[in-house]
């Protein structure tokens, strides 16, 4: 996906002063100007298509994704640090990396602010059923599991779509009633089934998640550092320490964030990404 749209100067204009009415309480009148300017930084979106299975809530290793239910998709919350592993984790690929670019020349006539949206690839770690059973004595909202499963492996069947596949369900079936199956061919180990189950023990599943691929690197460079401290205070994990006057990255810890980065007062601390 990529998008690019425009935004005219006094739309812009408009809304900042109505915004700063509140802030104005010398009763002066606020003064906005914007120089020639470009800026560009990475957005994390979920899109609609999220299936509930709130693989990437257990995954975020700061808390910064509030978990999705059967009204609602999963939220990226201002805790975000860009480390990109629910984009990586995401079964379905419902969450996108998006590099966001915004250049102002006020030199231009029309007066614009030209925003350009872009989808940036990133890698997927493997996620991978490797069994999938349910409990047909339980009594379960499995409309709402089959309506959510995102390669329709999950269906509502009559008796004589078990009797035909010869599969023991353990009870007695009835011919005019809908019971939950499974295709675990077609099965993905995505969870959502098991996540929005009003009985939790109802479908159990044993998935495979592969490991996180980091496609960067936190380079240091020791000889611009200035012992601030303020990688250590900030970084999310713990993984960065100044021991004996020098930066020490725990490599195992590191999630390969923005935010020591973003925090060095010196540049001192970069990301690198992998080819």
């Amino acid at each position: 996906m990529n998008v690019s749209f425009e935004k005219q100067m006094k739309d812009l204009e408009r809304e900042v002063l109505l915004k700063s009415v509140d802030l104005d309480d010398d009763g002066d009148d606020f003064q906005f100007e914007l120089s020639q300017f470009s800026a560009n930084e990475e957005i994390i979106a979920i899109a609609p298509r999220c299936v509930r299975c709130n693989t990437c809530v257990g995954e975020c290793p700061v808390n910064a994704i509030e978990p999705a239910n059967i009204f609602r998709i999963a939220k990226i919350t201002d805790k975000c640090v860009k480390c990109e592993i629910c984009v990586q984790t995401c079964p379905v690929s419902a969450i996108k990396l998006i590099d966001n670019s915004v250049i102002y020349n006020n030199e231009d006539e029309n007066d614009f602010i030209e925003y350009n949206l872009s989808n940036v690839s990133c890698s997927h770690r493997v996620v991978r059923m490797n069994s999938i059973s349910i409990d047909y004595s339980e009594d379960n909202n499995w409309d709402d599991c089959a309506n959510l499963c995102p390669t329709n492996a999950f269906t509502m069947e009559f008796k004589e779509f078990f009797d035909e596949s010869g599969i023991d369900v353990g009870i007695r079936l009835e011919v005019d009633t809908l019971y939950p199956y499974i295709n675990e061919k077609m099965c993905i180990g995505c969870g959502a089934c098991v996540e929005i189950s009003v009985r939790g023990n109802a479908i159990e599943l044993d998935r495979y998640l592969g490991p996180i691929i980091h496609s960067r690197n936190i380079c240091i460079n020791h000889e611009a550092c200035v012992n601030c401290y303020l990688c250590e205070e900030n970084c999310p994990t713990g993984a960065i320490e100044l021991i004996d006057g020098e930066v020490v990255l725990d490599d195992d810890k590191c999630i390969r964030c923005v935010e020591c980065t973003h925090h060095c007062p010196v540049g001192a601390l970069k990301r690198e990404n992998i080819e």
